[in-house]
């Protein structure tokens, strides 16, 4: 009997018959669907795409590890091959063409069934996507399912051709291990970039801080959140395939899952510390906001006082009165507007010795 975990589906797209009970989302643009397949031992190693008639009678040659990779999962009749083949259970399917599903695990008597997610991050518009990366590991063989072609397994394919040895001479469970390593290499990629755009940030933020800045902190922790929930569960994955409940994986693979394991760790950690440093973006963020409203509340603040003393003795002099100082002197218009001057150099200096008058922020 099958071991699953329980996860949402937005919809089921194959029934228990392995035949489409819904049509598959409509409009999107993603590239045909093929079947590339390579198989390798110590001694040689094949490679070559396979037709949808082909695979349903397709035998690996006797000694060899396959792996078959499927670029497109939206071609139904072709995983249903695929499927027929691998003698893969209906819910498998359904999970693959769900391409929404959270990293997991299932075991199935013949073979193990995960998924997990490839990231790909746009720096310009400080924003993460995705895909979904399915994988049934059989004992002598392994299928990989992709969304699209990408070139996330490609330093695996250069090593199997330039003749790597722990690789060529390994089962596929190796094989699995050297897949589920390149994708977290491209997890740590993309994680350098986001740390590099949050260091960029900082230094913008104490520079001149904007309002497209909060925008870029808000955008940077959901990236963030983003990948939390793609690693996260792909610990527990790792954490079943380290206990080798099933057997699919050999005694020499399991110190390496428990290495990358220890990536993930790693992963979550760095993953966490970028977390704390946006939410300090966000306080300097703030805080530069503050300082700013308090320079400008200064400034008004140092105009109005300088013209409240001219204000008052305008006032003074205006008031209705047949006798005052300087009232009937031809020189008296000359004389306040000289106070008037005279108060404000005065009023400046001081400003000037407080650090007023500085556009400098107060740290």
């Amino acid at each position: 009997m099958a071991k699953r975990k329980h996860s949402h589906r937005k919809h089921r797209l194959l029934g228990a018959d392995n035949t489409t009970s819904v049509e598959t989302t409509a409009g999107q643009d993603l590239p045909a669907a093929c079947i590339h397949k390579i198989c390798y031992n110590v001694e040689d190693i094949v490679s070559q795409q396979l037709t949808m008639q082909e695979i349903v009678n397709w035998q690996p040659p006797a000694g060899h590890v396959a792996w078959i990779n499927v670029h497109g999962v939206l071609d139904i009749p072709l995983l249903q091959a695929v499927a027929r083949r691998f003698k893969l259970h209906p819910l498998v399917l359904d999970d693959i063409l769900n391409t929404e599903q959270r990293p997991k695990l299932d075991t199935y008597p013949d073979y193990l069934f995960l998924e997990t997610r490839l990231f790909y991050y746009d720096t310009e518009n400080l924003s993460v996507s995705s895909e979904q990366i399915s994988m049934a590991l059989g004992r002598e063989w392994l299928l990989t399912f992709q969304e699209r072609p990408s070139g996330s397994f490609e330093p695996v394919r250069e090593r199997l051709r330039q003749g790597q040895v722990l690789l060529r001479q390994s089962g596929p469970d190796y094989l699995c291990y050297a897949l589920l390593d390149s994708l977290m290499e491209r997890y740590f990629q993309v994680l350098e970039a986001i740390n590099d755009d949050a260091e960029q940030l900082e230094n913008h933020l104490l520079d001149r801080p904007s309002p497209e800045d909060l925008q870029n902190i808000h955008r940077l922790k959901h990236v963030t959140i983003q990948l939390r929930r793609a690693v996260w569960p792909l610990r527990e994955v790792l954490n079943s395939l380290i206990r080798n409940e099933h057997g699919f994986f050999s005694p020499q693979t399991v110190p390496y899952l428990r290495d990358l394991y220890d990536h993930t760790v790693h992963f979550t950690e760095s993953l966490e510390a970028i977390r704390d440093t946006l939410s300090g973006l966000m306080d300097i963020y703030m805080t530069s906001l503050s300082q700013r409203v308090n320079l400008e509340v200064r400034a008004l603040t140092v105009v109005a006082m300088l013209f409240m003393p001219a204000t008052l003795i305008a006032g003074i002099f205006g008031m209705n009165f047949n006798e005052m100082p300087w009232l009937k002197d031809p020189d008296g218009f000359w004389w306040a507007i000289g106070m008037m001057l005279l108060i404000a150099i005065a009023m400046l200096l001081v400003f000037w010795r407080r650090q007023w008058l500085s556009s400098r922020r107060e740290s």
